[in-house]
């Protein structure tokens, strides 16, 4: 039987396995990024480290260079999906080194963008938004709350603190109110400040479930401690004094107290809202509770009306 060392030999020195091998070395050597980093190191590198190292070289030539042969990270063709190689000299040989590729950049900043929204009960279509995604014209009722909005992040871009006041965002059913928290979101996102946004009648029901199950203080510490909370519809729940007196008047005071920004939306405006506070479910009346709770309301919010025509029928 032939050693294995002659028959390697005897193999690398074949004509057409010398032929294959020369071919592969010309078009490595030719790729532009390998030219560049000879130019650059031209120095450092001699023949014999190009002649050691064009395993290495190879290995460069072969996969591709800032996202030019992947549609996406899903699809990379590269050795570590995600990662685009790049050559280095290693203790005097040539080496290859890993960096994160545009594209994987890109996903990992909107998963991280996406992490800073949480939401609770709130439609997908509301996280994902903008002030750019959101309608303008001279004839509706956004320009003033987008207006105010601005204001909001400009005062945080300047002074690296946020507001203390939100807006109160009321008007008639299907005018964008939701859609304009969304948008909130969106942009303190793009600053990597976290936000909840509530739907407030889904998220007191589940309230009441959670005195079964222990998790009551755990939801309503986290609502309440929110760095910027969003609470969309307030108004439209069915109301309790538990509900009023020891969740919302809970989480209003802590928020009022440490001046955490807080966005409402409503159908109510300051005063239909707080005649709807003053009623529980059972019919009592009670004024000087509602009346709190607004005041608290008031202090942390800006108010802003929408009106116009209902979207959601015309879509």
């Amino acid at each position: 039987m032939e050693p294995i060392k002659q028959t390697l030999k005897r193999v690398v020195n074949a004509p057409k396995f010398a032929e294959r091998y020369d071919s592969i070395r010309s078009e490595v050597l030719e790729h532009p990024g390998v030219q560049a980093f000879l130019e650059e190191h031209a120095g450092e590198v001699d023949k014999r480290m190009v002649d050691l190292g064009m395993n290495k070289l190879y290995e460069y030539a072969t996969q591709s260079h800032d996202c030019s042969r992947c549609p996406g990270v899903g699809e990379c063709i590269n050795v570590v999906k995600g990662y685009e190689p790049k050559l280095v000299i290693e203790r005097g040989a040539i080496g290859v080194d890993y960096v994160m590729c545009r594209k994987k950049a890109q996903e990992t900043e909107r998963r991280k963008v996406s992490s800073m929204i949480r939401s609770m009960h709130m439609p997908k279509e509301m996280l994902g938004i903008e002030i750019k995604d959101v309608e303008i014209t001279a004839e509706n009722s956004r320009l003033e709350a987008v207006e105010k909005i601005v204001e909001f992040l400009d005062q945080y871009d300047r002074t690296r603190e946020l507001p203390s006041r939100g807006l109160y965002i009321h008007g008639p059913f299907g005018t964008g109110k939701s859609y304009l928290l969304g948008a909130v979101a969106g942009e303190l996102a793009n600053r990597h400040i976290p936000s909840v946004l509530v739907f407030v009648p889904e998220f007191l029901r589940e309230l009441k479930q959670s005195i079964q199950d222990q998790s009551l203080d755990e939801k309503i510490g986290y609502v309440k401690q929110a760095p910027v909370l969003m609470l969309d519809d307030i108004g439209a729940e069915t109301l309790t004094a538990w509900t009023r007196d020891e969740v919302l008047a809970t989480i209003l005071h802590h928020r009022m107290s440490e001046q955490l920004p807080t966005f409402f939306t409503s159908n109510f405006d300051y005063k239909q809202l707080e005649n709807h506070l003053a009623y529980t479910q059972r019919g009592d009346k009670e004024v000087v509770k509602a009346g709190r709770i607004m005041e608290r309301i008031r202090s942390m919010t800006l108010p802003v009306k929408l009106d116009g025509q209902n979207r959601r029928e015309k879509a």
